[in-house]
């Protein structure tokens, strides 16, 4: 079966955090914050925005996963994804700001 509803993530090139692209061109830190796409149509928006956003560099690495919706909030499909929208794995004792070298 194909999944057909995603999200658009990336890394805010700011501070390497990961965001999620919301449906008024904007990156969110929480995924229930997203613009969810369904279908070719919808995923194929998602990506022309994101290339415009990472064209004006404000995120790298922009690409589509996949993710199911419930009444509860939008979940990751994949491992990978649910480590990543849980934040970081390593370094929380850092301040949440760290200046920029």
């Amino acid at each position: 079966m194909k999944v057909t509803t995603k999200v658009m993530t990336a890394n805010r090139l700011g501070d390497g955090a990961v965001v999620y692209l919301a449906d008024d061109n904007d990156w969110v830190l929480a995924l229930d914050d997203a613009e969810v796409a369904d279908g070719d149509e919808a995923t194929a928006a998602l990506e022309a925005r994101a290339a415009a956003s990472a064209a004006r560099q404000e995120v790298v690495s922009t690409y589509l996963f996949a993710v199911s919706v419930s009444d509860t909030g939008i979940a990751p499909v994949s491992q990978r994804e649910i480590i990543r929208a849980a934040g970081p794995t390593v370094g929380t004792d850092l301040p949440a700001t760290t200046p920029l070298v």
